[in-house]
């Protein structure tokens, strides 16, 4: 599994760093997916303790089909000087104090029976560790943070409950105007199950939920775990062992072809390495502007990269540093270019293409999850759903509205939910099936005229209010113990 050899106190600490990850989606899978049972449980379609298991077996199979474009979304919220060191002090101070932020806010939230989002608790986190980072290296306050990157999934965040909210009241006044069957619209006989065409469709949008739900938060826990195995392990996790010379060979193609592009856009003299990476680096923060120094930056680092890849069959060639040195140079190469599309300061339309397909290539081989990391995100999260979920659901089934949820207000949420957590997995977004899904609910009590719990309400509004500053405290107040614990013994 771990293909190098490692020190029994490198182990040690290899094994805290994967339990405290598995942990954070052990946590995440009773916290948020007791979210896609609620509606069979209370609609007596299925017996909770199938509901659960159930629900469980789609977590884990939505999250061994995951793409990963979630995982490495997540991942780039994280400050770059420390992604690119994850192995020094401070990189593993960042990774505990990411994981334990978000696993404690996770458990207050629901020993409350608060559905909070798990999503909201880990970019937080993320976010509060940027500014501690910022404020403790003696950079710009919030430098650390990648903000525009924060804003697109900040956004998917605050727009997927409004969806959820009104997309489920609407669904459900749609199936009141073209479905005229009663049985539908009243509250479901507690001393009897549902018709099974009923039935079927409520353990369907069930099912899909799950899916959903595991195809997208499964992945914030394998982006943070493959920042431990780079960080660790980097002869084996730093790049893509599946790539073959056929790969390699592209990626070099690629370069040789973007040099002359790059060199076009960086007139006068070349810079060092060393220079290269700074000013790659100090791009890629938040105050960053492109400039001549961006593009000669960007020639001279991939110049090195191509020189280093030429004649490789496989990453395996390099020796454990250079794999870890040439991963670092590819994430820099691949972001600035993103970076640079993204502020629209390639107007050549070839050039354009000529640096994109460059940066595909390097994704490709920096982006990947290995099977066994999906399997135990799989195994974590699915156990984590067959447990400790009733809290949540009597919130989602009992709290919301007035009165009891009816088949239809569950299958119009649910499948709302469903389809809104599928899109954003395709898009690479990370959102809070705890918001789209209780939002459901509220909708369609509204539309309904159900009526709404209102200290419920504005129960749900408070944990959503708080999780982001919490866990933005939680985040950097963690960072800055570890920080100095890194400090006084010596290991930054």
């Amino acid at each position: 599994m771990f293909g190098e050899p490692i020190s029994m106190v490198t182990g040690l600490f290899l094994m805290l760093a994967l339990g405290l990850a598995l942990s954070f989606e052990f946590v995440n899978g009773f916290h948020d997916t007791a979210n896609a049972v609620a509606t069979v449980i209370y609609t007596h379609s299925l017996k909770p303790w199938i509901a659960v298991i159930w629900s469980g077996l789609w977590n884990l199979t939505g999250v061994l089909v995951s793409t990963g474009a979630v995982a490495f979304a997540v991942v780039a919220l994280l400050p770059v000087e420390l992604v690119i060191n994850v192995g020094s002090g401070a990189g593993w101070a960042m990774v505990f104090a990411l994981l334990i932020s978000a696993i404690l806010w996770n458990l207050g939230t629901w020993y409350l029976g608060l559905p909070a989002s798990s999503s909201h608790t880990l970019i937080g986190s993320i976010m509060g560790v940027g500014i501690a980072n910022s404020m403790l290296s003696s950079h710009v306050f919030g430098e650390g943070v990648n903000w525009a990157k924060a804003e697109e999934v900040g956004s998917s965040l605050l727009i997927s409950p409004v969806v959820g909210f009104c997309c489920a009241g609407l669904l459900l006044l749609l199936a009141k105007a073209l479905i005229k069957r009663p049985e539908l619209y009243a509250p479901p006989d507690p001393e009897k199950g549902p018709p099974h065409w009923i039935r079927g469709l409520l353990i369907l949008t069930c099912t899909g939920v799950s899916f959903a739900h595991g195809s997208n938060d499964g992945q914030k826990g394998m982006g943070l775990i493959m920042l431990i195995l780079i960080g660790i392990l980097p002869a084996t996790y730093a790049l893509n062992s599946a790539d073959n010379q056929k790969d390699i060979s592209a990626i070099v193609a690629n370069a040789q072809a973007a040099q002359p592009v790059l060199q076009k856009h960086a007139p006068g003299d070349p810079i060092t390495p060393q220079a290269a990476s700074e000013a790659l680096s100090a791009f890629l923060k938040t105050t960053g502007t492109a400039s001549d120094t961006t593009f000669a930056a960007l020639a001279e680092e991939n110049s090195v990269l191509a020189g280093q890849l030429q004649g490789k069959t496989k990453f395996a060639d390099l020796s454990r540093d250079d794999r870890k040195t040439v991963r670092t140079e590819m994430y820099l190469v691949q972001s600035a270019i993103d970076k640079l599309v993204k502020q629209k300061k390639l107007p050549d339309s070839t050039e354009k293409k000529q640096l994109v397909d460059l940066k595909k290539g390097m994704e490709h081989a920096m982006k990947f999850i290995p099977n066994w990391v999906k399997v135990a995100v799989a195994v974590a999260l699915g156990l984590g759903t067959m447990i400790g979920w009733k809290r949540i659901v009597v919130t989602v089934g009992e709290k919301i509205g007035k009165s009891h949820l009816t088949y239809a207000q569950g299958a119009s949420a649910e499948l709302v939910a469903m389809c809104t957590i599928g899109a954003a997995d395709y898009f690479g977004l990370p959102v809070s099936t705890t918001h789209v899904l209780s939002s459901g609910v509220a909708g369609t009590m509204a539309a309904n005229r159900s009526g709404l719990q209102m200290d419920t309400l504005r129960n749900l509004l408070l944990a959503w209010v708080l999780t982001l500053p919490v866990c933005v405290f939680l985040g950097a107040a963690t960072f800055a113990a570890g920080f100095y614990i890194v400090l006084a013994l010596g290991l930054r």
